[in-house]
């Protein structure tokens, strides 16, 4: 009986004037775990793109705008079996990576870092009042709900650090516009029977910037797509 061929992995960097969290956390990649390392970055102009470039990491420019873009741009780019994305801003300690590659090879399609399940640390977990804790868990519960018909729930359905098999990302035919990317991750592979699994990390607070998702827009772009995936066929 032949083996298989070893999986071969990718880690991209998603990058927008992430300067502080890069030369945090770049140094401390655990780059011998991947095949292929580079990122996407969406137009940084603090000099993150020239400390990647310095550190042998390549960086190309989305060619397609948004989140979703980013995405798509990644996984287009993207050589090997499976992505793993990652955003450098110093809050999810790299040393988790390597657990991906133990996932994927065991078969799974989507594999999600998770701040909500056992085990696992969220950034608000400290507060009396948790909003984007809170959220996360609605829209995670409703996609359940609506799509989950066998094999397991996915409890964090917004975290980006996460990986996924190239054919099955393109399998669930990602939107190319739009901030609804890691949500449709989890709703598609539902509605596809794709094999997932999330596992727990510690999330701490960002080292530097706002975050680009604002709570409020982005929060109504999330449910605008929960409307369209309920009469969206699937073909």
């Amino acid at each position: 009986m032949t083996a298989s061929p070893p999986l071969r992995l990718t880690l991209c960097l998603l990058t927008f004037n992430e300067i502080d969290g890069c030369r945090h956390d770049v140094p401390n990649l655990p780059l011998d775990v991947f095949d292929e390392v580079f990122a996407m970055d969406g137009g940084s102009s603090d000099g993150t793109v020239e400390y990647l470039r310095e550190r042998g990491v390549p960086v190309f420019r989305q060619e397609l705008k948004g989140y979703n873009g980013a995405y798509i741009c990644a996984f287009t780019r993207c050589s090997t079996d499976a992505l793993v994305m990652y955003h450098p801003k110093g809050s999810i300690d790299p040393a988790i990576l390597p657990k991906f590659r133990d996932y994927f090879e065991r078969g799974y399609d989507l594999v999600v870092a998770s701040r909500l399940i056992a085990g696992a640390v969220n950034e608000e977990d400290d507060k009396l009042f948790r909003p984007r804790k809170w959220f996360v868990q609605i829209l995670g519960l409703a996609a359940a709900l609506l799509w989950r018909r066998e094999g397991r729930m996915i409890a964090d359905v917004l975290h980006g650090c996460r990986g996924m098999r190239r054919d099955a990302f393109f399998a669930i035919e990602p939107l190319r516009s739009g901030v609804s990317i890691d949500l449709e991750m989890v709703v598609r592979a539902y509605r596809r029977r794709l094999s997932r699994i999330e596992f727990p990390v510690a999330e701490g607070p960002r080292l530097a910037g706002e975050t680009r998702f604002k709570a409020w827009p982005t929060g109504q772009a999330l449910l605008r797509y929960l409307a369209f995936e309920i009469r969206r066929p699937l073909n």
